[in-house]
């Protein structure tokens, strides 16, 4: 078994058993820990158990590895893989109680940084929605039995996902984008998880997906998946404090990288 597919059946194994811890914590009532950047980007004791609960388990099977993960400290590690975790994302759908939550689990050769990273195994689980995504580099990407691929045809126009920054400041440019980008598109989506979006993007779901200010564990699966469905994945202004992130398949992901790469 080559290392893609270890670290990709040790993420889902891994993966399972958060979904499950989160969706025992969301049953039970959630109970918000603290806010981030503004007062609408929350963080619940959920996401802070079950990023433990991941963090450990790696640990205990691949203690040289590195770890980055929304809530914790990173960790370099000394084995040249690093785990890059979103331990519930889409957490406000969570506290809501919508199902289009899940967790994130990539492991990534390199360093923690997407520019340079080689992506090995990514693994998305929406336990409220008992589905679960997994890729291996040069494997595939797949939901149980069936692999999945992008779509390639579009004739009706590309169904499209994006999300928005929970800074009020960023939202005329955000719904500035929506303008640019709806000639091409049968229409919009926004579910409030980047790494499901990503998902659906993999499995056909939607044609593409597009996004500013996403942060390394935001993606570091779901672009995997994306990339092993035939699809393609880039960022663009990654110097900047908001990236944009592109995904779809090949002409859906021209379409879009030559919409918003335009300097306006």
């Amino acid at each position: 078994m080559t290392l893609a597919l270890e670290l990709r059946d040790l993420a889902t194994e891994i993966a399972r058993e958060a979904g499950e811890l989160a969706h025992r914590r969301r049953r039970e009532g959630v109970h918000l820990a603290a806010t981030k950047t503004t007062l609408a980007d929350i963080v619940t004791d959920a996401d802070r158990e079950v990023e433990a609960l991941i963090r450990a388990r790696i640990a205990e099977v691949r203690p040289d590895d590195g770890f980055l993960g929304e809530e914790s400290e990173a960790d370099v590690g000394v084995s040249g893989i690093t785990w890059v975790v979103d331990p519930i994302d889409g957490t406000v759908n969570y506290a809501y109680g919508m199902p289009a939550y899940n967790v994130s689990i990539a492991a990534v050769r390199g360093t923690p940084d997407p520019q340079s990273w080689e992506a090995l195994a990514g693994v998305v689980h929406a336990p409220a929605l008992g589905e679960i995504f997994t890729a291996a580099q040069g494997h595939g990407a797949w939901s149980g039995e069936t692999r999945l691929a992008v779509t390639t045809d579009t004739p009706a126009g590309a169904l499209l996902a994006t999300g928005f920054g929970y800074d009020p400041s960023t939202h005329d440019g955000d719904l500035a984008t929506v303008r640019r980008v709806m000639p091409m598109a049968r229409d919009l989506r926004r579910s409030g998880s980047a790494a499901l979006d990503l998902a659906y993007v993999a499995a056909g779901r939607l044609d593409g997906y597009y996004e500013r200010g996403l942060k390394p564990w935001d993606f570091a699966a779901g672009a995997l998946l994306v990339e092993e469905a035939g699809g393609l994945v880039s960022r663009l202004e990654v110097d900047s404090s908001r990236p944009m992130l592109i995904a779809g398949g090949r002409a859906v992901h021209a379409r879009l990288h030559g919409i918003l790469s335009e300097k306006r």
